[in-house]
């Protein structure tokens, strides 16, 4: 079972917040709100039906299979913060990304990874959703390769 430790929010600073349509930077705090909260009700609202979630290690899930994590028992993702954020908005579609440090709890352990992530968003019938979720695992620096 793929836990949703490899989705993931896209929490927004008040500068960022400034930049976005209102009701984008609404959505995008209750989206986020919802997955601190394991809320499987307000993440099934926010998350597309046809939504795809490219996990960092190269697996796929939907949208059933994403929810279904917030539902695993002990499951918590802890509020982080994003670096070096982008955020592109073309009319009814919006592209949010960023660097981010994910700390989560799982079956009683504390892990962490080091993410970009990328967050496809759509505004469909007047509410924005996430459509398509992307992550890239980023070694720790300790980690990386010289040059």
């Amino acid at each position: 079972m793929k836990l949703a430790v490899f989705a993931f929010v896209l929490c927004t600073l008040p500068a960022l917040a400034d930049e976005l349509p209102p009701d984008l930077a609404q959505a995008m705090k209750v989206y986020d709100e919802g997955q601190f909260h394991n809320d499987v009700p307000t993440l099934e609202r926010l998350v597309a039906d046809d939504y795809v979630l490219v996990n960092s290690d190269s697996t796929l899930q939907n949208k059933q299979s994403f929810l279904a994590d917030f539902r695993v028992p002990g499951f918590r993702l802890d509020p982080y913060v994003m670096e070096q954020r982008v955020a592109k908005v073309w009319g009814g579609a919006a592209v949010m990304a960023g660097l981010v440090r994910l700390s989560f709890t799982q079956d009683g352990k504390r892990q962490t990874r080091r993410l970009r992530l990328v967050h496809v968003w759509a505004k469909r019938d007047g509410r924005w959703q996430v459509t398509h979720t992307q992550l890239t695992r980023v070694p720790d620096a300790a980690d990386a390769p010289d040059g």
